[in-house]
């Protein structure tokens, strides 16, 4: 694994995220010996679908596109001389809406250097969504709306199955993102039975489509998880599998560009 690129990070152009100029990460990846840094906004929520988190923030705003993607085409020849950047986007997978999320990246795809492909949101069983990542609070809502932790835990894993074999067009992102993030509050809500089997077989799937898998370390940072997103064991699996690796931070604030990569296993890919 190639531990000179940060390839999962978030802006100012997020609404949860920090205020820092775009300039004061990539003058952070600099400073830290990075050779690449992919630019990984949240891409915007489909027009027709409502964002359940309780402060509506989860995505970048349809207005601020355009704004974006010339912000980060700027910097690209800025520092140019200095360091390849990539503009880029995490997709959210929200089922249901694979036509909308088509759309986007047929849209926008033309202009894409780099992207992630993940789950945040996962379909109730009364037909409307929630964010599993938002807060602690949140979870435990959650937890009581689909009736254990292990039954949200096994609509993540559905969810993410989906995503992976989504046909989402030409341009579909080829990197999925923080593939255990639902263990985010693990020490708080932890599960009965473990998850080996379902996580070997969801690689066993990412390879047959020649995906590759986001090594992220923002999880080693959150106090109920604690862990790698996915933890090593799994990075490990996914190396001897032959599945591409790339190391991202997950960064919304420019000093936690690159954090944790010196805890990374030096694992390679070819």
């Amino acid at each position: 694994m190639n531990i000179n690129g940060d390839y999962h990070v978030h802006t100012a152009f997020c609404p949860h995220g920090s205020n820092d100029k775009i300039e004061a990460y990539i003058e952070q990846a600099i400073t830290k010996g990075l050779t690449e840094l992919s630019f990984t906004e949240h891409a915007p929520l489909p027009k027709s679908f409502s964002d359940p988190t309780p402060d509506k923030d989860s995505a970048m705003k349809w207005a601020d596109l355009d704004q974006y993607i010339q912000t980060i085409e700027k910097v690209k020849k800025d520092y140019q001389s200095q360091l390849k950047i990539n503009l880029g986007f995490e997709l959210d997978y929200i089922e249901g809406y694979e036509s909308a999320i088509t759309s986007f990246l047929n849209d926008y795809g033309s202009v894409i250097d780099d992207s992630i492909l993940s789950v945040h949101m996962l379909k109730t069983n009364m037909d409307d969504y929630v964010c599993v990542d938002f807060s602690v609070e949140e979870f435990a809502r959650i937890i009581q709306l689909f009736g254990s932790v292990e039954a949200v835990y096994d609509r993540y894993y559905q969810t993410l199955e989906k995503a992976i074999v989504a046909d989402l067009g030409p341009y579909k992102p080829n990197r999925i993102g923080h593939l255990t993030l639902i263990h985010k509050y693990q020490r708080k809500y932890a599960v009965d039975q473990g998850y080996q089997f379902t996580i070997e077989r969801l690689l066993d799937i990412m390879k047959k489509n020649k995906l590759e898998l986001d090594v992220n370390t923002a999880g080693l940072y959150k106090e109920e998880c604690l862990e790698l997103y996915p933890p090593q064991a799994i990075v490990d699996l996914a190396s001897q599998k032959g599945i591409p690796l790339k190391p991202g931070s997950d960064s919304h604030t420019a000093k936690t560009i690159a954090r944790g990569f010196n805890k990374l296993s030096l694992l390679t890919n070819n």
